[in-house]
């Protein structure tokens, strides 16, 4: 692959207008939020910023993964559009140039299915094989469905065939992925309520009791005794969300 072209790197997350700012709030509030009931301490907020800075990368990973799965949906568009073109007599080549305005008129100039097509058209005014192109494009964006695309485009290219109806094939599987992906998020939709519920009910019993009975945890605090306590049902704390994370990943895995 040619250096001429510049490429997003699929581990950097594209923040859109505003995004990095809200991030931001959301990481320092979560930052005040242990401080306060574990610490209620300014300086706490010092060590405490590791936990903010965990927060900020869990939402880009959040969002990364959100638009890995968009660009997936995006993509299955796409090569359904390249078919099309090809049984109309195209190259696939300029299949793949001419959906470009199919692209931008279901999902607007800005999306990243269309950013791809210029790089493509881009590519290929260069001359860099359109497999090249593809394969690049699946290990930037990191999505299974466009590495597996990929991968049938090259042995096809290779060995010869309809291309027409192998993209079309391969479209309909990458859609058959994506409705299972969208039926397990439907499945364990009520589980992930649960667990948030479970994540944020320590600070709700906390709240409730402090402003009924005030002064009621005063010994936590500003003390040996009590900051040793108070770091210890920190770790259980955090101890029990990464547990959590780590089984809702597994359930994830085992249904996918």
């Amino acid at each position: 692959m040619k250096g001429s072209l510049k490429r997003q790197d699929c581990c950097k997350y594209g923040w859109k207008k505003g995004e990095r700012a809200r991030a931001v709030l959301v990481s320092l509030g979560v930052t005040g939020v242990f401080s306060y009931f574990f610490y209620r301490s300014f300086l706490a907020l010092i060590p405490l910023s590791l936990i903010g800075a965990a927060a900020f990368w869990m939402i880009r990973q959040q969002k990364l993964e959100k638009a890995k799965q968009e660009l997936a949906g995006q993509f299955r568009e796409c090569i359904l559009a390249v078919a099309t073109s090809l049984q109309a007599g195209y190259s696939v080549e300029n299949a793949f140039l001419e959906c470009g305005q199919d692209m931008a008129l279901m999902y607007g100039e800005q999306a990243a299915i269309c950013q791809e097509l210029k790089l493509i058209r881009r590519g290929l005014h260069i001359n860099i094989s359109l497999e090249g192109l593809l394969t690049d494009m699946a290990k930037r964006s990191d999505c299974e469905e466009i590495a597996q695309f990929a991968q049938i485009f090259a042995l096809a290219k290779r060995n010869g065939g309809n291309m027409a109806e192998i993209i079309r094939n391969s479209a309909g599987q990458i859609g058959r992925q994506i409705e299972l992906r969208q039926e397990i998020q439907m499945l364990l939709g009520g589980k992930k309520m649960e667990l948030t519920i479970m994540k944020i009910m320590p600070f709700g019993i906390l709240l409730y009791i402090d402003m009924g009975n005030p002064g009621y945890f005063d010994s936590l605090y500003h003390n040996v005794v009590g900051v040793a306590v108070m770091t210890g049902c920190l770790g259980l704390y955090l101890g029990a969300y990464l547990l959590g994370e780590h089984i809702m990943k597994g359930i994830m895995a085992d249904m996918g």
